[in-house]
């Protein structure tokens, strides 16, 4: 458990200083390419860090590209520089990814975008006449910097920071793929498939239970921490953004570029490696194929397929469910708002490994049907809708919010009533709002890993149980054309999200 904590801490402190870095740049700065630098840096997060471990491995592991260009390099160094060819022979391969270092570094370069989302959407609201009076009191800088602007970012940093030691805290796939099994996720995934030890399962049923204690302490932890200051403006007017000229837009796009470049190596891996026909002891592949994606799409379409069916299905059970709960959230005076709103924070904050563990636990006995819920294809849509709910709830939340009162007001006093309200007015107003929480619940339900994989039946696979299934069993050709097919779907989605959404993406999380 140890390891796991120290994981998920020290990730929060990693994207952090990148996370609050970027959205700082983005808000408060104009230099070029910002617009671009905006979507792209939002891209990692549509990469679960089972296909960006492997990414990594392709392009930073002991055979990839890197050590054998260094390979390479020392080759031509014999003759003209014999001590450093020497050197290098005895230090290769260097280790770039197995061991901490390299699962912080996919962590970090996956989960950043959560704070980035995050504080950007706070420190867009921060209101200038604050950062005007601290500069009229001597507050200049850095020291404005860390007396009034960080401070006012606090709500929508822990959001994102909750996201980020979750996130972190319950990845199994990665820590396994990097050879790091003395983590509580993958111990609780290994418990739990030993189901011919039953002293095994029911110990990987405790650790779930334990990280579910965890996430709720932290969760409620968080709430209180940012219930203990006001946080609201009676006024806002936004601070303008400054123009970079010179070195420093230089070093800006510099910075920007250099951290996209690290975030996309797994996507050029994962490229690489999926239209590779042979690719050993050489920096890229010798020969092309299209063999992998063949199998994928010809033999093997069910994992695209069942992906789909399931990740749609989840959606519309989002939109069902999680609209009536933002309406109610925005427009009713229920003593029950705050509970719904806890409890959907509270299904963000909750592991999918320990999710799925509790799932296992709840239904693996008939309820209903003959047949127990974990033994059907339809607990997977279900456990989907329910880890991705938030998302539809606060964008469908935060469009209710800017629709005034006084139009549906004016609908009700004509004799309309509440559901022809509801369709006539406010769902035009909001259905982009809806839409854009709807498409983000769909990309994150794609890339989904922990509680789908535990699910997992046979026949009714989905993407990420078959790019697991496909690296343990040496395929990785296989493994990585499927993960560049959830790459694309994800990224397309995102893109629409992006286009969607008319107000800040951090809306989507705090």
């Amino acid at each position: 458990m140890a390891n796991s904590l120290l994981l998920g801490l020290a990730t929060v402190i990693t994207t952090s200083i990148i996370g609050f870095t970027v959205a700082y740049l983005l808000v408060r700065y104009d230099f070029p390419g910002r617009k671009a630098f905006s979507f792209l840096t939002t891209v990692p997060i549509v990469m679960p860090p089972l296909v960006g471990v492997l990414g990594f491995i392709f392009i930073l592991g002991r055979g990839g590209t890197v050590n054998e260009l260094f390979y390479q390099l020392a080759g031509s160094l014999e003759r003209s520089w014999p001590f450093m060819s020497n050197w290098l022979y005895d230090h290769l391969p260097f280790n770039f990814v197995y061991g901490w270092h390299g699962l912080l570094l996919v962590e970090t370069c996956h989960l950043f975008p959560f704070i980035t989302l995050n504080v950007l959407d706070s420190l867009s609201k921060i209101d200038a006449s604050l950062e005007e009076a601290a500069e009229s009191v001597g507050s200049i800088g850095f020291k404005r910097l860390f007396d009034v602007t960080i401070p006012l970012t606090v709500p929508g940093f822990i959001t994102g920071a909750l996201l980020v030691f979750i996130g972190a805290f319950a990845d199994f796939a990665a820590p396994m793929v990097v050879g790091l099994n003395n983590f509580i996720a993958p111990l609780a995934y290994m418990d739990i498939q030993q189901f011919t030890d039953r002293h095994l399962f029911k110990m990987g049923i405790t650790v779930g239970a334990v990280m579910v204690v965890l996430s709720i302490v932290f969760l409620l932890i968080a709430k209180k921490y940012i219930s203990m200051k006001d946080y609201s403006t009676l006024s806002y007017r936004a601070v303008e953004r400054k123009t970079l000229k010179g070195k420093w837009a230089i070093l800006t796009v510099v910075f920007l570029v250099l951290l996209l470049l690290i975030c996309f190596i797994p996507y050029l891996g994962v490229t690489l490696a999926s239209f590779a026909r042979s690719w050993s002891m050489s920096p890229l592949p010798t020969s092309w194929t299209t063999v992998h994606y063949e199998k994928v799409l010809l033999y093997a379409p069910g994992y695209i397929i069942n992906t789909f069916r399931f990740c749609i299905l989840a959606v519309i059970m989002c939109i069902l469910i999680g609209v009536p709960i933002s309406w109610i959230m925005a427009r009713t005076q229920m003593r029950t708002r705050g509970a719904l709103d806890i409890l959907t924070m509270l299904v963000l904050a909750l592991p999918g490994t320990a999710l799925g563990i509790a799932y296992i636990r709840a239904f693996n006995t008939p309820i209903l049907f003959t047949t127990p819920l974990v033994n059907s294809w339809i607990i997977l849509p279900i456990v989907l809708a329910v880890r991705r709910l938030p998302y539809t709830v606060r964008s469908s939340y935060s469009s209710l919010l800017v629709v005034h009162h006084s139009m549906e007001e004016a609908a009700e006093s004509v004799g309309a009533g509440g559901l022809k309200t509801f369709k006539d007015i406010t769902l035009p107003l909001i259905w982009k709002g809806v839409l854009a929480g709807a498409m983000f619940s769909f990309m994150t339900s794609i890339q989904e890993n922990a509680a789908t994989i535990l699910l997992s039946i046979p026949g009714w696979e989905t993407m990420t149980m078959g790019i697991f299934t496909f690296y343990q069993g040496g395929t990785h050709g296989d493994a990585a054309a499927l993960g560049f097919i959830l790459i694309v779907v994800g990224v397309i989605t995102l893109y629409a999200v992006n286009k969607l959404s008319s107000v800040a993406q951090g809306g989507l999380f705090g």
